[in-house]
């Protein structure tokens, strides 16, 4: 199991856990959520990259991996990712080599599954 599989299964047990002490606040999130990545003048792979900038320059290890893994399957490249990330450099200083370096660990290894299923070759050449 790689970087961004580790830090998702880790999380998945208190997360799970915390969405049924509240509900409510979960479903609020969630409709937020939605609301912000869905297409609109920006695509949601251009929003998800954006996301995981944002996720380096937070330096959270979970939205890491969620939006490492929800740009590979809206189609972003590993170059693409990259050059987010390399923005973070600018905006977050010597923090963000770490968290990008795990950032970019995390969107080679969702990649690297999709580009390994047959319906996802096309996905992950884009």
């Amino acid at each position: 199991m790689g970087y961004g599989k580790a830090v998702r299964e880790g999380l998945r047990v208190p997360t799970r856990e915390l969405r049924h002490a509240i509900p409510k606040v979960y479903a609020g999130y969630r409709e937020l959520h939605d609301s912000a990545l869905d297409e609109g003048a920006l695509d949601t792979r251009t929003k998800e990259l954006i996301a995981l900038a944002i996720a380096v320059s937070k330096e959270c290890d979970g939205c890491i991996a969620a939006h490492a893994h929800a740009a590979v399957l809206h189609g972003a490249t590993p170059a693409e990712a990259a050059e987010a990330i390399g923005v973070t450099f600018l905006m977050n200083g010597g923090p963000a080599t770490v968290y990008g370096a795990r950032a970019f660990a995390a969107f080679q290894e969702f990649y690297a599954e999709l580009a390994e299923q047959p319906d996802g070759q096309q996905a992950a050449a884009r």
